[in-house]
Parts: C-alpha cells; sequence; structure tokens
C-alpha cells in the first residue's frame, strides 16, 4: 500500500511593516499557511535576506511537518553559526512551521508540546514617563485597566557612573511605581544595558527598599564573565535574557545565577529552541518571563510557550508600547479575542496552531516600510552612549 505524499512548502514570503516588524508567511501544497516574526529591530532587511536564503536552501520543497529536522539544519548547515540575525531568521520561520503542524493536526501548539499547565498568563505592560507626575499617570492607568505589573526603564542615557542626581531620579520614579501599585503589584526595572558593571552595583542598593520584581539586563551580554560578581552583590533580583539567542548563550547567565531569564521568541531560535532554554533554566530553578516588544506572531508564539511551561513566570507584550507608532499589535490581526487582557491576564487559546488569525491583507498592504533603527546617543563629551 502506497503511503501518501507528504506536505510540501511551496512558498515562503516576508512583509517589513510598521513600526518595526518583519512578518513571514510559510505556504504548503495542502492549503495550510503558517505565519511567523523573524526581526532584528533596525536589521529588517539583514533578517529578511536571511529568510530568503534559509527558505531557498533548507525550505522549500520540504515537509513542514517535519520541524525539529528543519530547524536542526537550518541552525546546523553552514559552517557558520547562531548571532541575532541567524538565530531570529530562524525563530520566524520555526514559528511558522509550528504554527502550520498546529493547523494539520486541529490543535493549538501547546499542546503538541506536551499540553497546557495554566489557564491563563499573566502579563505586565510597559510605562514610560521621565517625570514622575507623567509616570504616575501612566502606571495609574495600567492598574484600572486591570494590570497587577508594569515594566519601566531605569534612565535614559546614563552617566558612566551614575551622579547622585542620577540616582535620586531612579529612585524617585521606582518609587511612584510602587506607590501606586501598593504591596499586590509588580513593577521591573529595564536598566537596557546602558549602566557599566560597576554603575549598576551603586545603582541597585538604592532600588531594594522598593521590591522591584526584576532589574533587567543591569550588565551589556558581551560581559557574562562579570554577571556572577553582580548577581552575589545585587539585593534585586537579575534578569537577563534578550540578547542571548542560544541554550549555549544562556547556560553562562544560569550558572551565574540570575533570578529571571527572558528569552525572545523571535530572536532565540523560535519556538523549538526557547522550550529548550526553558527546560535548561528549570534546572537551574529559573523562571521564564519571555521579552516580547513586538508584534502579534511573536506575542502568540511567546503565549504558546507559557501556556505549556511550569517554569514561567510573567509575559511581556507591546500593546501601547512608545515604539509603536503607526501601527499597533492588532492593527495585522482579524479577531483581537487572543490578545483580550483580562484582569491583567491572556486566557488560554484552543485555537489550532498558534492560535492568531493574521490579516493578510493588511500586511500585504502595509509592506515595504522603511526599516526602523534605534537612536544612537553620545555622552556630554561626544563620545558613544549605550543606548
Amino acid at each position: 500500500m502506497r503511503r501518501p505524499a507528504p506536505m510540501k512548502i511551496t512558498r515562503v514570503e516576508t512583509f517589513a511593516v510598521p513600526p518595526r516588524w518583519l512578518l513571514c508567511r510559510v505556504e504548503t501544497d495542502e492549503g495550510h499557511v503558517g505565519w511567523g516574526e523573524p526581526v532584528v529591530e533596525g536589521r529588517t532587511a539583514t533578517v529578511r535576506a536571511a529568510v530568503t536564503e534559509l527558505a531557498d536552501q533548507f525550505l522549500l520543497g520540504a515537509d513542514p511537518l517535519s520541524v525539529e529536522d528543519l530547524w536542526q539544519r537550518m541552525t546546523k548547515g553552514s559552517f557558520y553559526r547562531g548571532g541575532p540575525v541567524l538565530s531570529s531568521a530562524v525563530a520566524g520561520l520555526d514559528q511558522a512551521l509550528w504554527d502550520i503542524a498546529g493547523k494539520h493536526y486541529g490543535v493549538p501548539v501547546h499542546r503538541l508540546l506536551g499540553g497546557p499547565v495554566r489557564d491563563r498568563v499573566r502579563a505586565y505592560s510597559w510605562v514610560g514617563g521621565d517625570e514622575p507626575s507623567a509616570l504616575r499617570d501612566q502606571v495609574q492607568q495600567q492598574v484600572e485597566a486591570g494590570f497587577t505589573a508594569v515594566k519601566m526603564n531605569a534612565c535614559g542615557r546614563m552617566n558612566r557612573m551614575a551622579t547622585v542626581g542620577d540616582i535620586d531620579g531612579i529612585v524617585a520614579r521606582a518609587g511612584v511605581a510602587r506607590e501606586v501599585l501598593g504591596a499586590e503589584g509588580d513593577f521591573a526595572v529595564d536598566f537596557h544595558g546602558r549602566f557599566s558593571a560597576g554603575n549598576s552595583r551603586r545603582v541597585l542598593p538604592h532600588l531594594a527598599p522598593l521590591n522591584p520584581l526584576f532589574a533587567e539586563e543591569p550588565l551589556l551580554p558581551e560581559y557574562p564573565h562579570l554577571l556572577a560578581d553582580l548577581v552575589a552583590a545585587s539585593p534585586v533580583p537579575i534578569a537577563t535574557g534578550e540578547r542571548l539567542y542560544s541554550r549555549t548563550d544562556v547556560l553562562p547567565a544560569l550558572r551565574a545565577g540570575v533570578a529571571v531569564l527572558q528569552p525572545d521568541l523571535s530572536h532565540a531560535g523560535g519556538i523549538s529552541e526557547v522550550r529548550r532554554i526553558a527546560a535548561l533554566a528549570e534546572t537551574f530553578d529559573v523562571p521564564v518571563a519571555p521579552h516580547c516588544p513586538l508584534g502579534p506572531v511573536s506575542l502568540a508564539a511567546s503565549l504558546q510557550i507559557a501556556f505549556c511551561t511550569p517554569n514561567f513566570l510573567i509575559q511581556e507584550q507591546s500593546v501601547g508600547i512608545h515604539y509603536n507608532t503607526g501601527a499597533e499589535v492588532l492593527d495585522y490581526v482579524t479577531d483581537p479575542e487572543p490578545f483580550r487582557f483580562h484582569d491583567g491576564h491572556l486566557l488560554r487559546t484552543t485555537r489550532p496552531g498558534l492560535g492568531v488569525d493574521v490579516d493578510e491583507r493588511a500586511v500585504r498592504a502595509a509592506d515595504g516600510f522603511e526599516t526602523w533603527h534605534n537612536p544612537v546617543w553620545r555622552h556630554r563629551d561626544g563620545s558613544f552612549a549605550e543606548w
């Protein structure tokens, strides 16, 4: 008895859309379509080229249900491996393959990954506001919307060593967040890699009395050899991971004793790799809080991981984030229900695949957006400053 021919990938497309996202569409000969979000913010054209190259070399004509084999080939089929561009290109394609698999079998992706361990996912919102008065209003708005957690930048441009005024400003803004949220809410502070190790050691103790949920990226990822000492010295839980792209990248951070790991589903190899990163983190008793200041497909993929990951902590999401100028998360979906918040939580979906219905007409109409680039900052003396 002859076996039916396997499904085949027939087409891979990419779409650069505002505010700074890249989406990919993978089509099969059986009519299934999967969506992914492969992007390095500020390097859209570069990642777009990588997606095309990977599709031409490994995906076209292949069985999309062979997700793991295709992931292995995309990540290891070239002598030079890894890095943000390749890992992000693989991530979006991997999301699309899982989306196809879920649609083919008629189940959400988290069912294919072992099934759900929770019914809803706690999320946090971004708040800005350089002045305490503006920040107070923004945090209050999120509380009134039902959120129990927010994240905020610690500062803007940071001096190489914080002045007394710098420290006072950081503490004042954090104090506003704590006051509005009360004892039952949480706020996280993003250092954004703008601080040196010594500067973080100086500032973190001043935040400790306000009990932030975590301090994110208080050290640039290229200094993993300094992380353990910083973790040991910090009275505030340390989080990192948005610029780490694989299990081997996150292992030094876990060994250094970070409290929270933040892999990004659009950067760290997609669903296939992040589920393994989460399992590795679990062996260090570390929860994961997926990084996601991006679009609807990246968020949908993040939620699939959150629904089935025991050591999940909290989910970042970008509805209303300050980066979103010209478009919003819900502009590219036909049904907003999977992204509707219920008391600061997102409910587990039973929809097949990633659980999001992408508005293909809107995506095609928006394609061609000129790539976004992050600002380049300078210190007062004219030298380069971390953004």
